[in-house]
């Protein structure tokens, strides 16, 4: 890949990876928003479904727009394996928003 994550970004996808909760809601603004295939969620209820608690992994293909977008390869024991892509807000070194949905 000719691009890096941006920094906050990569701390997502780690924290994502690494199933660690607290990890994961410290790169989030207190006021995070989220959409799945163009349809608001919340947040916290959609990151326990298809995060935490169906173990889910991302693996990262490629990356786009200075580190802030990308598409990967998601499993979760949910819905199994399916290629997404992401694009992500960050604000003062925290997601603000992630917008997520098929690749």
């Amino acid at each position: 890949m000719t691009q890096q994550l941006d920094p906050t970004v990569r701390e997502f996808v780690d924290a994502l990876n690494a199933n660690d909760q607290d990890r994961f809601q410290a790169v989030l603004t207190a006021d995070a928003t989220m959409s799945d295939d163009g349809v608001e969620r919340n947040l916290a209820l959609w990151t326990d479904s298809e995060i935490f608690a169906s173990n889910a992994r991302m693996n990262v293909e490629s990356i786009d727009d200075g580190g802030t977008a990308l598409v990967a390869d998601y499993t979760n024991s949910r819905w199994g394996s399916m290629r997404t892509a992401w694009r992500f807000t960050v604000r003062d070194g925290k997601i603000s928003r992630f917008e997520t949905g098929q690749a």
